[in-house]
């Protein structure tokens, strides 16, 4: 099966197939979880069914443009926790509107980090 070429998790996208070390399908990916910013790759949270699954990333083996190969079975696969927890949620100020690149460019000249134009929801 061609599942395409070696990717980087940040781009891996919803709904690519995952395979136990067997081959087989077990589920398809839900969402990535990292920390971007310290170029940290967690894992993946995989859908079987209507359940979600917590992939850590020493259980990858590759990850591809259309396939996910993991190095447990399909049975250890099915078993994998749910996850728990989650990382803060930031929003824009203004919903939907792009912060201005010359907001942007003044507050990087004046030192300030990159999430000012960002609030934590609650």
């Amino acid at each position: 099966m061609d599942e395409g070429f070696p990717i980087a998790y940040q781009v891996l996208e919803k709904d690519v197939p995952v395979y136990a070390s067997g081959g087989e399908q077990v589920g398809t990916v839900d969402h990535v979880v990292a920390a971007p910013d310290q170029d940290i790759f967690h894992g993946i949270v995989m859908r079987i069914d209507k359940s979600q699954h917590f992939v850590e990333a020493e259980q990858i083996a590759s990850l591809h443009e259309l396939g996910v190969d993991l190095v447990v079975d399909a049975a250890t696969a099915r078993a994998l926790p749910q996850p728990h927890g989650a990382a803060p949620m930031y929003r824009d100020h203004e919903p939907g509107m792009k912060p201005s690149k010359w907001g942007h460019f003044v507050k990087k000249m004046e030192g300030r980090g990159r999430l000012d134009d960002w609030t934590k929801d609650k």
